[in-house]
């Protein structure tokens, strides 16, 4: 009678209402991590999860800083590196446009040998300090911009492609209109040469060409051009250089791409891939607009030059210097050195832009 009583207790469960021994001891010895789902308290000296790792004071700091703030930081970084990695080629480019008195005559090496001698190593970084302070909130303005503009676009297009190419106009019009007086000063800064100095630093600029030539307006002389321009030259250079991104990623040889710095699962592009893209998407882009950068330019100098009256607007701009000195050596003088400073400027500028993204973990917007 004991014998089967206990014989009933000991079995695996009484049918209705009896009391089920292994499932008590399995209740009893329950383990969080192994049974999240079942209610009971955790076994004694069984292991345990420890406390999630903190993250370190940079990876919270990248954490908490919005999508467009590091777009900004790293738009900014990289549009000083390349300027500053082209600034010699930059100052030859002007005075070879403009028409200098003491340069006109001479080709990109020799001018650039020319500035050396006249003025020393300081001649081709002269009016870079200022093209700082304008590249800076450029770089930030135009990237930040295009990242944005691309990502409420392409839902809206639904067309990548347009999206991209809108985006990089947009965003590089943009950067224009809130940078283009320090442009002015920079060029007037970049095109005096030593000796013949009417200006004597950015904030004297500022100041007289305010009192001397019309106020605000005065700092916009040449807009019209530049902020034309920008339209295939900002749309073409980002629109190449995503599109030729995107499609190495998705296809290119596995030489191609490395762990993305941010530390993430992600694959990116290596820095010498990046490289060349930027120089590719530069040199489309600045045959597309280089007549609307000399016109640019001579309007921004006019004022030093003879016969300003000539150079009052883009059209009529347009006509002299294709009446006066055609195509070739008009329209599209300089090209050559310019074409040695943008592809590197451009290359150095996406090359820096694209590894401060994935340090700073800048995510794509989505459909890019």
């Amino acid at each position: 009678m004991c014998e089967s009583a206990m014989g009933e207790l000991a079995g695996p469960a009484v049918a209705t209402g009896g009391f089920d021994l292994p499932g008590f001891r399995h209740d009893r010895h329950f383990l969080p991590h192994t049974s999240p789902g079942r209610p009971g308290p955790a076994r004694r000296g069984s292991s345990r999860e420890g406390p999630p790792e903190r993250a370190s004071p940079l990876e919270r700091a990248r954490q908490r800083t919005p999508e467009w703030a590091k777009a900004l930081l790293a738009g900014g970084v990289a549009g000083c590196c390349a300027k500053t990695a082209v600034a010699p080629l930059d100052r030859t480019k002007i005075l070879l446009q403009a028409h200098n008195s003491h340069y006109k005559h001479l080709g990109i090496f020799s001018t650039l040998e020319a500035i050396w001698v006249r003025e020393g190593v300081a001649g081709w970084y002269r009016g870079n300090w200022c093209q700082m302070v304008r590249i800076f909130p450029y770089g930030a303005v135009q990237f930040m911009a295009f990242e944005q503009f691309k990502q409420t676009l392409t839902p809206a297009l639904k067309h990548p492609h347009l999206a991209k190419l809108l985006a990089g106009s947009l965003g590089g019009m943009t950067a224009v209109v809130l940078t283009y007086p320090l442009d002015m000063v920079r060029v007037r800064l970049m095109f005096q040469v030593k000796g013949e100095q009417l200006y004597e630093g950015i904030l004297h600029t500022f100041r007289t060409i305010w009192a001397r030539e019309g106020g605000i307006l005065a700092f916009y002389r040449g807009f019209v051009p530049t902020l034309a321009g920008m339209v295939p030259y900002s749309g073409l250079s980002f629109f190449t250089f995503d599109t030729l991104k995107q499609l190495l990623l998705e296809s290119g040889p596995r030489a191609f791409l490395q762990h993305d710095l941010g530390g993430s699962d992600k694959v990116a592009l290596r820095a010498p891939v990046n490289l060349v893209l930027g120089g590719v998407a530069g040199a489309i882009a600045q045959t597309a607009s280089y007549p609307l950068d000399v016109t640019r330019r001579r309007m921004q100098l006019a004022v030093l030059t003879p016969h300003a009256d000539q150079y009052s607007g883009c059209i009529q701009t347009l006509r002299t210097v294709y009446r006066t000195d055609g195509v070739r050596n008009g329209l599209y003088r300089g090209i050559s050195v310019n074409y040695l400073r943008v592809v590197p400027q451009v290359a150095v500028s996406f090359c820096v832009y694209e590894t401060c993204r994935q340090l700073l973990t800048l995510d794509n917007p989505k459909g890019s």
